[in-house]
């Protein structure tokens, strides 16, 4: 088969199924190799997943080609208990299983370049909860937020039909990476980036934008965008033993989603954050290694992931609504604030043929309690991740690699933001139980193979 068709099998695959949403919305590694021990990546040099990692790596892989997939199933669900306004509902997201593809490819130029491509993806934000749990008709609750029949029902956000949302993030890594002496080496990714987005059922919230009576908001089918960053990378054996990396990713600036406008902060705006990790690998004995990695997503540097869910922004009319508090620059986001993840694994060459490896990875929760409301559509609390994993030779040019990975059942309660715009029968702010509080849980299991061919 031919790299190029590959490739684009692999992109045709990436821009229908979204990545693991493990560390944040960033998967907690990226290739089989690093999955299988946490993601630590960082001070390896295992595979062509450089792009994605540290562009450094890349120079002491050898000609080589990596293509696998993943089988990633979260179990999310969202609940609001105690409200004094007949909004409670419970309700589980029905997606719950995607097929990841990865992708990459190595070239050297002589002994001391080369140049290669990683395509890996982010996202997994997809949720999907049915709708019609929540009683509607004029007078009720829901009905102010989202004007309707008497026999309408709404769902958990007091939209119609379905709730959920769906972010896939694409990128395409060419990498270029030379050794400066010896031992060490320097490496440079372009990142080249594609996203998708689509919402639905988010039509309580058309209130809160600049045009209520025609918002572009929910149910308008996916918008897309595209953009660049750059990552580079660091890599250096510093005695026999020890391993040293480093690696910077820019923040990506991507173009706009114009159908969702008055959704995102910036009219639309969702670029993707800029990340580092340090890492270091040390060779116990000839058989046994242990590593360890620090990662940073800088999250708040991203106005749509990073403004909370409380600001008000250009809000024209301090009602129940805020009316103008959705769209603009300093408008309402989903508030998460930075991930600060750290990794620790080991890895054992159990027979010539045979490596065995582990992981454990823990990330802070980047959701905060005050912005649970808007978060019921991508649920990030996960804290805690265990990894196992193997590569098999198959033959001397040939090998395979499984990687499973489960991320502990997280939950989190508080009181929902509907108390604040809840109103009592005076018309005044209900205040915290009016709408009670809103829980949500989350846990993962993901299992991938990957299959690594050698050039000589």
């Amino acid at each position: 088969m031919k790299i190029k068709y590959l490739v684009s099998a692999l992109l045709v695959v990436g821009f229908a199924a979204p990545a693991l949403a493990t560390d944040g919305y960033f998967s907690h590694g990226y290739g089989m190799t690093a999955k299988g021990m946490a993601g630590i990546s960082t001070p390896m040099a295992k595979d062509t997943f450089g792009g994605a990692n540290n562009p450094a790596s890349m120079v002491w892989v050898g000609d080589r080609l990596d293509a696998g997939m993943d089988v990633f199933l979260p179990h999310r669900s969202a609940e609001r208990s105690g409200s004094l306004a007949g909004i409670d509902a419970a309700v589980p997201s029905r997606s719950n299983l995607f097929l990841i593809p990865e992708f990459g490819y190595n070239k050297m130029l002589g002994q001391e370049m080369a140049v290669g491509v990683t395509v890996y993806a982010n996202g997994g934000m997809n949720t999907n909860y049915p709708g019609g749990q929540i009683a509607g008709g004029p007078g009720t609750v829901c009905n102010s937020f989202n004007p309707g029949t008497a026999t309408t029902r709404y769902n958990l956000l007091c939209g119609n039909g379905e709730l959920g949302q769906n972010t896939l993030q694409l990128i395409v890594a060419p990498t270029f990476s030379f050794k400066v002496g010896p031992d060490s080496s320097l490496g440079a990714a372009l990142l080249i980036g594609y996203q998708k987005f689509g919402g639905r059922g988010l039509h309580g919230f058309a209130g809160f934008t600049t045009n209520p009576a025609n918002p572009a908001i929910t149910n308008l089918g996916y918008d897309s965008s595209h953009g660049f960053g750059l990552r580079l990378g660091w890599m250096s054996n510093v005695t026999d033993r020890i391993t040293l990396g480093a690696a910077y990713a820019t923040k990506m600036r991507m173009s706009k989603f114009d159908m969702y406008k008055d959704l995102f902060p910036g009219w639309g705006n969702f670029d993707i954050p800029s990340n580092m990790s340090l890492g270091i690998a040390y060779k116990l004995s000839p058989t046994w290694t242990i590593a360890s990695e620090y990662r940073r997503i800088n999250l708040t540097g991203v106005s749509s992931a990073g403004n909370p869910s409380t600001n008000i922004g250009d809000a024209v009319a301090a009602t129940g609504y805020t009316l103008g508090s959705l769209g603009c620059d300093a408008c309402r986001g989903f508030g998460w604030r930075d991930v600060n993840a750290y990794k620790l694994g080991v890895e054992h060459q159990y027979s010539p043929n045979l490596i065995l490896r582990a992981g454990y990875d823990h990330s802070n929760r980047p959701l905060r309690p005050r912005d649970i409301t808007f978060n019921i559509i991508a649920p990030g609390v996960i804290e805690d991740h265990l990894t196992a994993g193997f590569t098999y030779n198959l033959s001397k040019n040939s090998e395979l690699t499984m990687a499973y990975m489960h991320a502990f059942k997280r939950s989190l309660t508080a009181p929902s933001l509907l108390n604040n715009w809840v109103t009592t029968t005076g018309g005044a702010p209900g205040g915290v139980g009016i709408a009670g509080n809103e829980t949500l849980k989350l846990y993962e299991d993901s299992i991938g193979i990957a299959y690594g061919l050698k050039f000589q």
